[in-house]
């Protein structure tokens, strides 16, 4: 016994409604954690008393890094029983051509992730929004100039100083997508070497982890258009104009669909770099059952 009481699921949780609503909750909480985290490394902690400044650079990308891979393992554990948990349009898109996935359902699940993105954003400005404006006023930041891209990066993602056009930034995208979609069809493939235990979900947390830390710099590593795009829209309505929409930043313009495209290329390259460097390995050895993923 494990002292909940099971009663029947109304029968509407099981159709495709359900599906998007756990879509809707496995997203918003991927970003509560994801932007919250670095809403504390950028303005909460050093507002807050605790330490004018706890760590440089290196020590707050550790911080963000494992942060986000927490928000992704918790997302996938809440809404994985039920929808899969996707959360991420470049999961499902990738998925649909992969033909393990209906192309029906697509604009939903991105519809509810992108919702999920927006709302989870919303929330975690409500319970910041007393440290983002005391770290404003503090360095003299401008909401919506170039010299408030720090409080603006709790939300959205952006290009490295570095880019003088859109063409690295979306290299960094496609393959930093790619590299995810690869890792989790290697966690899901019964004929390769899948976690047990319902450990799925923490792998997968760990290659986002992996992701960030060897290719987080270059533009943010948003490798999820409604992770990206939710919190954009958001950032747009509470003030930080042109660096959500379009996104201009120095010397690139324009530059929110990079996010957006790049994870989306990306995630289709992964699954066929998967199915043909490794699935098709496995399938040649189908002599035998696929091995049961559980215990």
């Amino acid at each position: 016994m494990t002292g909940f009481q099971h009663t029947k699921a109304a029968p509407w949780r099981q159709t495709t409604l359900g599906e998007l609503l756990a879509e809707f909750a496995g997203t918003f909480v991927l970003i509560l954690f994801g932007d919250g985290v670095v809403a504390m490394a950028v303005a909460a902690l050093n507002q807050s008393g605790r330490g004018d400044k706890i760590f440089d650079a290196s020590g707050d990308w550790l911080i963000i890094g494992w942060g986000w891979g927490l928000a992704v393992i918790f997302g996938v554990y809440v809404a994985g029983g039920v929808s899969g948990a996707h959360i991420n349009p470049a999961v499902t898109i990738a998925f649909a051509v992969r033909r393990e996935f209906p192309w029906k359902k697509v604009p939903g699940y991105i519809a509810a992730q992108t919702v999920g993105a927006f709302v989870g954003a919303a929330l975690v400005f409500l319970v910041y929004r007393d440290a983002i404006g005391s770290y404003e006023h503090a360095n003299g930041l401008h909401r919506g100039g170039q010299d408030s891209l720090a409080t603006y990066s709790i939300f959205a993602t952006f290009p490295a100083k570095y880019f003088g056009n859109w063409v690295g930034p979306f290299v960094d995208q496609v393959v930093g997508t790619a590299l995810l979609l690869i890792l989790i069809c290697a966690v899901i493939d019964a004929w390769n070497m899948p976690p047990k235990a319902n450990l799925g979900p923490f792998m997968i947390g760990l290659a986002v982890v992996a992701i960030g830390l060897s290719f987080g710099a270059n533009a943010g590593y948003a490798i999820n258009p409604a992770r990206d795009f939710g919190p954009r829209l958001f950032a747009l309505f509470t003030g930080w104009g042109d660096l959500a929409l379009p996104g201009n930043y120095g010397g690139v313009h324009w530059y929110f669909w990079v996010p957006i495209v790049g994870p989306i290329v990306g995630g289709v390259i992964g699954v066929f770099f998967y199915d043909w460097f490794i699935k098709a390995t496995l399938k040649a050895r189908q002599g035998e059952p696929a091995p049961d993923p559980e215990l």
